[in-house]
């Protein structure tokens, strides 16, 4: 007798789409069984998971964690209703049949195809690398924004727009191994002081006559210095720090893209783009990442909006402070959407804050048992980003306190009051009839 085995090749399929698999045999012998094998683990374990007896007619499935999985179409064809990633892989169908000569002995032969199960990507988001930072007004800053793409198999294309532009971006190469996450720095670098006049790159690296700090090699052209512009730049509505330099060109675009799985059988994909910032053309300017897949109809999209900070809203509580309350300032919102995140820096206008230190960073400022002295103190708190920077003050006012009665407290909040008074009259009296 003679068996032959031949399976169609499968185009790939989308998560959640129905698949048959057709197992096309020709043979002059007596049918004994068909199975179906998932393959795994490079080809090392089968793993039966449909069965079709013919000698009683029946079939079954031998994946119980998977009731209801698969049906059977024909004796040899077998119907996944909703395949999952972990679908994805090598399948086999194995034919039997009774040999002529013994009735005890099976002839078999098998047949194998490939179901390649793509998952469209489920979110997308983007992000500024390395924020809150603070920034120099004399010197250019290099800026990176982050798309993160999950749970698409294959990995997706990914790319950024501006203002609904494609960008032409220069690609990198891999991160070298064991740098982690390895950024380029000093794409392009200006410096300039007050009075305009670019100063020395070779003379800022050897203050004191030591040598600058080695660091990782750029690739080459994102170490390409051009030429320092010193043409006064008007000051900006959009805040008294705006940085004083201009590019003289377009900016240059630097772009990175890698993948890791993930052990769901998806990937993570990661896009960077680097450049160096200008906020005089790139605030208010509109970022996105977008990624086409197989498994989408049309592409997923996100955006941002770069944005220097503005008018910053601040509240304290409690509203009404008295003499050894704990006050808290907080920043609770601005103007305007800000983007990237800003960075908070709280300082006391002409004196230091109350536990000494010359600023405190963060949103929230704390004052702790505050004592009369700071009735009328100014706080300033600065909020910037590296498109530009941004003041707002609030004013302290310190009501007295029914429970501690005037001029029981000093400048640190300590009662010295009554209390401490009788007890220095006290220490003073046990010393003179001592000496009686």
């Amino acid at each position: 007798a003679y068996l032959t085995v031949s399976i169609e090749p499968l185009p790939p399929v989308v998560v959640g789409d129905a698949v048959t698999l057709k197992c096309n045999f020709k043979t002059d012998g007596k049918m004994r069984e068909i199975v179906w094998y998932r393959v795994t683990d490079g080809g090392t374990i089968k793993q039966k998971i449909f069965t079709f007896d013919a000698m009683f007619s029946t079939n079954f499935s031998h994946m119980e964690n998977y009731r209801k999985r698969e049906d059977l179409v024909y004796q040899s064809t077998v119907r996944l209703p909703e395949v999952r990633i972990s679908d994805n892989g090598p399948y086999e169908c194995h034919v039997g049949i009774y040999d002529r000569a013994t009735r005890e002995k099976v002839v078999l032969a098998s047949g194998n195809v490939f179901l390649n199960v793509m998952a469209p990507p489920t979110s997308i988001s983007v992000l500024a690398a390395d924020t809150p930072a603070p920034f120099s007004r004399y010197q250019a800053q290099n800026f990176t924004l982050v798309c993160v793409v999950s749970g698409g198999k294959p990995a997706p294309l990914v790319y950024f727009k501006r203002d609904g532009e494609p960008i032409e971006a220069t690609p990198l190469p891999e991160p070298p191994a064991g740098s982690g996450s390895w950024a380029p720095r000093n794409l392009l670098h200006r410096d300039l002081d007050d009075t305009k006049v670019p100063k020395s790159l070779a003379a800022e690296g050897e203050v004191g006559g030591r040598q600058p700090l080695a660091t990782a090699d750029p690739p080459r052209g994102l170490a390409a210095e051009r030429g320092p512009v010193t043409e006064t730049i008007p000051e900006t509505v959009v805040s008294r720090e705006f940085p004083r330099w201009v590019h003289v060109a377009e900016p240059i675009y630097y772009f990175r893209h890698t993948h890791a799985p993930v052990s769901d059988g998806t990937v993570e994909a990661r896009a960077t783009l680097t450049w160096t910032l200008n906020p005089q053309i790139d605030n208010e300017a509109l970022f996105s990442c977008e990624v086409k897949h197989p498994a989408l109809s049309m592409p997923m999209q996100s955006e941002v909006t770069l944005v220097a900070p503005k008018g910053p809203k601040i509240t304290m509580t409690p509203t009404r402070a008295r003499v050894g309350d704990t006050v808290r300032i907080l920043v609770q919102g601005f103007q305007n959407e800000v983007f990237p995140e800003p960075l908070f820096t709280w300082t006391r206008v002409g004196s230091r804050l109350l536990d000494g230190s010359a600023e405190h960073d963060g949103k929230e400022l704390v004052l702790e048992r505050v004592p009369a002295e700071l009735n009328g103190s100014m706080y300033r708190c600065t909020a910037q980003n590296p498109l530009g920077s941004t003041d707002t003050h609030t004013r302290l006012i310190v009501f007295e306190n029914p429970n501690i009665p005037r001029g029981t407290e000093d400048s640190n909040g300590s009662l010295t009051g009554h209390r401490g008074f009788r007890l220095v009259l006290a220490l003073t009296l046990t010393v003179i009839l001592e000496l009686t």
